[in-house]
């Protein structure tokens, strides 16, 4: 720590000795002072170590008592405050009510009691007929309905909260969360040929689903069949359809979506034109089994118990069929068509996750909402701020898929773009851009990832499939 330097002043005394310099400070000690001064510092890396160890100990017992930490008082604290709040409001609106209600009898014993001393003077003059007594009889039901449900007093709910909302916020988590990043140079996986009915072929696809082995299965609308493209394969295998436009049993009409039942080992396809949904067990187009019928279906999604759910594109509403449902249950919209947060307006695409929450492009509406298990309405997720082309708003999405880390992404297809965004954002980014033109993407429809997290795109009017892959870190 020190250093001999003779005869220079010492910075306690200011005298002139022989002093040792301190390398922390930079100052010259005589040896009594510097003494002193190496106490001081002891003194100081003593309370440290004492500050640590009480610090330790305070984690230690946090640890041991998480249900008790400042953040979980507060908590509380506002879960009391709020109670109090509600019962407060409840005791002042009964003592009103009861206030009001006494009035509001007083006044209608008023009005009884003339109402008896005219039926009592009536009585004693002996002079009425019919129009009399339906007049009596009107104001004595007048009376009562005004007694049984006055119609001077009733309850008001203010849809502006009383109560704050509180919510967990970590920006740990937000510095955690990684943000896959995608090659913009995308390679066409199918189609690609312009539009047509060869194999080599697709005319306007829809809905895809990718396998472990990387093959595609596509809704190819406009050719009413699913085709099925192997990895690095030139042309496609149909597997349902390719029959022409038609209601028999080898044939579709313009399909949307299609997906992969794990349970039943079954591809479940969205046959539109048909109003029906339609189960394969196999490739070969034999077993064939309709599943729900007269339904105007869209897009399809399949949870983890294996219940179908559809999106009826028509009525403005999702249902979930359980195996042997003959009319399904309503888990989102059905309330008519509207921008309202329990409506829906013309929804094609559907996804759920691992929560079983219910994501929904409502294409109409220029949003996509969030349907959580259960709920009476939804949430936006993505765009509702009208159609547009700024980060902030859709333009009427397809396609929606979530990744693992919760991230939405959406064929935005009237801006020839897809889009990410995260639950809560204002804004959304850009993954995928184009214009229509040329050779860049054409209103996307159909979203999906593989196994390796690489995105897959529907390029509606390109009539091809476009891959972009994960960029690795």
């Amino acid at each position: 720590m020190e250093t001999v330097n003779n005869k220079t002043q010492c910075f306690v005394c200011n005298k002139g000795k022989n002093t040792y310099s301190c390398k922390g400070c930079s100052n010259e000690f005589c040896f009594p002072h510097l003494t002193e001064h190496r106490q001081i510092v002891n003194k100081q890396l003593d309370e440290i170590i004492n500050d640590h160890d009480q610090f330790q100990q305070t984690i230690i017992q946090q640890k041991q008592n998480l249900h008790n930490s400042p953040l979980t008082q507060r908590i509380n604290q506002w879960e009391t405050n709020s109670i109090h709040q509600i019962q407060l409001t409840a005791q002042q609106c009964r003592e009103t009510v009861i206030k009001l209600t006494q009035k509001s009898i007083n006044d209608i014993e008023k009005k009884f009691i003339k109402l008896s001393q005219e039926l009592k003077g009536i009585r004693q003059e002996n002079e009425f007929n019919e129009i009399d007594l339906n007049s009596f009889q009107l104001k004595l039901r007048q009376i009562t309905e005004e007694f049984r449900q006055p119609s001077n007093i009733s309850i008001r709910q203010d849809l502006q909260e009383f109560i704050n909302k509180i919510s967990v916020i970590s920006l740990f988590e937000q510095r955690q969360t990684k943000k896959n990043k995608f090659q913009q140079s995308a390679i066409t996986v199918a189609g690609g040929n312009g539009n047509g009915y060869k194999l080599n072929q697709l005319s306007c696809p829809q809905g895809i689903f990718i396998d472990n082995d990387k093959s595609i299965y596509i809704a190819d609308s406009f050719n009413h069949r699913i085709v099925k493209w192997t990895l690095n394969s030139n042309t496609g295998q149909i597997i349902a359809g390719g029959n022409g436009k038609g209601d028999q049993h080898n044939q579709l009409c313009r399909p949307k979506d299609i997906i992969f039942d794990k349970k039943n080992n079954s591809f479940i396809i969205s046959d539109w034109g048909n109003k029906r949904v339609i189960r394969y067990f196999d490739q070969n187009q034999i077993n064939e089994q309709i599943i729900i019928s007269n339904i105007n279906c869209w897009g399809l999604t399949i949870d983890r118990n294996g219940f179908i759910y559809v999106c009826d594109y028509v009525n403005n509403e999702v249902r979930r069929w359980k195996q042997g449902d003959k009319k399904g249950e309503l888990v989102a919209g059905g309330n008519g068509t509207g921008n309202h947060l329990n409506q829906l307006k013309y929804p094609t695409f559907i996804f759920i996750d691992d929560d079983y929450s219910l994501y929904i492009s409502d294409n109409g509406n220029n949003r996509v909402m969030k349907w959580k298990i259960d709920a009476k309405k939804g949430i936006i997720v993505a765009g509702g701020n009208g159609e547009g082309n700024s980060l902030k708003q859709l333009d009427h999405p397809w396609g929606v898929i979530v990744d693992h880390l919760g991230q939405i992404y959406v064929a935005d297809l009237g801006n020839h773009r897809v889009m990410r965004w995260c639950e809560g954002d204002k804004e959304g980014e850009i993954i995928v851009s184009g214009t229509g033109e040329g050779n860049q993407s054409n209103s996307p429809t159909g979203l999906s990832f593989d196994s390796g997290e690489n995105l897959y795109v529907v390029d509606y009017y390109k009539h091809r499939i476009q891959k972009y892959e994960k960029i690795l870190n």
